[in-house]
């Protein structure tokens, strides 16, 4: 008798076809009008930028950074329980030190005192944890570089370097033949599901388009994208690699890796430069994603075809405008036709990419 099949993984590229789950909290605004104080922390800064995102709180405290994890749960993460928060606190530092090293410093425990206020530290009962960092140069990060016109060739060297050194250590994914493909499949069916609803208002035809195209790459793609995963090419890596997450130091630093669910890491790295050059372009620079994606295969010898990577920069394009729309869920958004317009822009490069596609040659 065959073997019996291995148990297909989560899909990677999306996290689900369906908006995020949330579950209701009160105690969060209490902790975070403690940590925008400055006299929060040991080294008292002068001031306290918080900056809120759909899963953290961040608070940029002097020489340091603070990220508090919010108590929410989404269909592809849970940090809903205090065990779940302090677990993720630590996952993120030891997956993120890969690229990372001497940028996260460790985990601190937000403390419950005497008097039944909060501490950084202390010896109370835990009440939260937080990551803390290194506060890195804002005028180093790749997509201010970009902004301020600033970014030079040796920068993105620099980078290809660091990234191709870690894809080739990277652990590789050993599925059995036919479930990457799968599930690059299944991304694409989620990504429909949710780019389609009626609720978001976005143009069905254009859209429709995009996903049929995908759709035949991905069907007369797959002995490639098979190939890939055979060549050691599917491994376990950053999974959110955007120009926001990278620091140009003189040894580049890419911070915010996807810690809270190993699947959402399980990439290609034709996929994830892809990925970045399709966010460099986004900001105005496509020739520094070209030169990247250049820098990496005479580095590595690995040289994806054009259509493949066109492929993976079109749908990561489309998982970055479901993104942009399932922001219109929350009922207090500010700005809906904010999150609804950077949708379009992520769906007119996916539209763009899908003219690059063209039928797989080989590994």
């Amino acid at each position: 008798m065959p073997a019996a099949p291995t148990p297909l993984p989560r899909v990677h590229l999306v996290e689900s076809g369906a908006p995020p789950l949330r579950r209701p909290d009160n105690g969060t605004a209490a902790k975070v009008a403690f940590l925008r104080r400055p006299d929060a922390y040991p080294d008292r800064p002068a001031e306290v930028r918080a900056i809120e995102t759909h899963m953290s709180w961040v608070f940029l405290a002097g020489a340091a950074v603070y990220k508090l994890k919010k108590p929410v749960r989404y269909s592809y993460l849970d940090f809903s329980t205090l065990p779940a928060r302090s677990r993720y606190c630590s996952e993120e530092i030891r997956l993120n030190r890969r690229l990372a090293p001497g940028t996260y410093l460790g985990k601190q425990a937000l403390t419950r005192t005497p008097e039944g206020g909060f501490r950084l530290g202390g010896r109370g009962p835990a009440v939260d944890w937080l990551v803390k960092m290194r506060r890195l140069p804002e005028e180093r990060m790749l997509d201010r570089l970009i902004r301020d016109g600033k970014l030079e060739s040796r920068d993105l060297a620099r980078l290809a370097t660091v990234l191709t050194r870690f894809y080739r250590r990277a652990r590789p994914l050993d599925w059995s033949p036919g479930v990457y493909a799968l599930r690059l499949r299944q991304s694409l069916e989620a990504n429909a599901a949710a780019l389609l609803s009626s609720r978001y208002g976005l143009p069905a035809a254009p859209i429709r388009q995009v996903l049929a195209a995908q759709r035949r790459f991905a069907a007369e793609g797959a002995a490639i994208l098979e190939a890939r995963m055979a060549a050691g090419r599917v491994v376990d890596g950053h999974g959110d690699l955007r120009p926001e997450h990278v620091c140009l130091e003189r040894r580049p630093v890419i911070i915010d890796c996807l810690e809270f669910n190993a699947d959402m890491r399980v990439v290609d790295p034709a996929d994830e430069l892809g990925f970045l050059a399709l966010e460099c372009e986004r900001l105005g620079d496509a020739a520094a994603g070209d030169a990247l994606l250049d820098f990496y295969a005479r580095l590595s010898g690995d040289a994806p075809p054009p259509g493949l990577v066109a492929f993976y920069k079109s749908c990561r394009a489309c998982l970055r405008a479901k993104l942009a729309v399932w922001h219109l869920d929350d009922g207090d958004q500010p700005d809906p036709e904010k999150w609804r317009s950077l949708a379009l822009d992520y769906l007119l490069l996916a539209e763009k990419y899908t003219a690059c596609f063209s039928p797989p040659a080989g590994p």
